[in-house]
């Protein structure tokens, strides 16, 4: 028998999910961004769930062609653009849409030929100082890419550093506008998962909504459950107990002795572990489901198993069901009890897991 760990991902509820992004966008077009591999989820089965998107952003030549190889003729929109002269023959064949954010881009675009016409988006760096024009290139990057005829159209695009946070968008919102103020009536893209559930504003012409489309909350201080969005979790990763342990008081537990016995205990080992991509700073205390039944990780995580307490379930046993996260559990809130965001976890499914994809 294989051992018991697998993922399974749910068609119906990454459709779902969608439908709640739609609902949120207005009129604006959706990128359904699946980059890293749909964020653990697999590119073509995320692809073929979101057949309601305008389209698709990714960051890898590769997966932009796999999608084009099976046949999926939606735009799909490179957030990284490309990377050397030689990728604009591949932006040209296979009909995708780069983000320009670099004058190096702007001059590969004017000295190589492509058999058509592109499109393109202009990126403004807004504040967040990762990519993008500011307000001293913005305006020759904007003439350079409407002078050039092998570009057919321009969308002005930003990305929000604190959607999800205090400050919000108004400071970076009102930083675009002003930068881009002489290209009225130009198409925007500004909305990502947390601009889109808090900020109606930032809709414009297109959204690009990631992790809420596989059921999961961008705010660290809220889960999915608590926005009250009928967000669906889309993975759920389960796996199984597949050893007791009985502790007396003081008797110690897995590696480092990090964890004591305060009192007499019963442990499940399970078989899951950080190299399957269960966070291995996850600390005692993580919530986890045995048999349905709400309980938590004692000790530190190992490579292949997670030791869980099952002291107030006493019948569950060698064969009882583990739900690490997902469909009862949020993802979500197990990531904060390791420190981290639900976007980590999602990514970090190893490849060793077996998935299983269910309607």
């Amino acid at each position: 028998m294989p051992r018991p760990i697998r993922a399974s991902i749910s068609l119906g509820a990454l459709a779902h999910n969608l439908s709640v992004a739609r609902a949120r966008a207005g009129s604006a077009k959706i990128w359904a961004v699946i980059k890293a591999n749909a964020y653990g989820h697999g590119l073509r089965r995320a692809a073929e769930a979101f057949a309601g998107a305008d389209g698709y952003a990714l960051l890898d030549f590769e997966e932009a062609i796999r999608l084009r190889l099976a046949g999926i003729d939606k735009p799909i929109l490179l957030l990284e653009g490309f990377f050397s002269a030689q990728d604009l023959a591949l932006v040209c064949q296979y009909q995708l849409t780069p983000v320009v954010h670099s004058a190096a881009q702007i001059e590969m675009l004017a000295r190589t030929p492509l058999a058509a016409p592109i499109d393109a988006y202009l990126k403004v760096n807004s504040g967040m100082n990762r990519l993008g024009f500011t307000l001293d290139s913005v305006h020759l990057a904007w003439n350079a890419l409407e002078a050039n005829p092998q570009v057919r159209g321009v969308t002005l695009m930003t990305h929000f550093a604190d959607a999800d946070g205090a400050s919000g968008v108004e400071a970076q919102l009102a930083w675009f506008n002003e930068m881009v103020a002489p290209f009225a009536g130009a198409p925007r893209s500004l909305a990502n998962s947390a601009a889109l559930l808090r900020f109606p504003e930032t809709r414009a012409d297109w959204v690009r909504p990631g992790i809420m489309l596989y059921g999961c909350s961008p705010f660290a201080d809220r889960s999915a459950i608590e926005l009250e969005l009928e967000l669906e979790p889309a993975m759920t990763l389960r796996s199984e107990v597949i050893a007791v342990q009985r502790l007396h008081p003081g008797e110690r537990v897995g590696y480092g002795f990090t964890y004591e016995a305060a009192g007499e205990m019963t442990l499940g080992v399970t078989a899951c572990g950080y190299a399957d991509g269960y966070p291995r700073h996850a600390p005692s205390g993580t919530p986890v489901l045995v048999g349905g039944v709400r309980t938590r990780t004692v000790g530190l995580v190992s490579m292949d198993m997670i030791c869980v307490d099952l002291s107030a379930i006493p019948d569950a046993g060698i064969g009882a069901p583990v739900t690490l996260w997902g469909e009862g559990l949020s993802a979500d809130e197990v990531a904060a009890s390791a420190g981290t965001l639900s976007y980590e976890l999602l990514c970090a499914l190893a490849p060793r897991v077996p998935v299983l994809e269910v309607a």
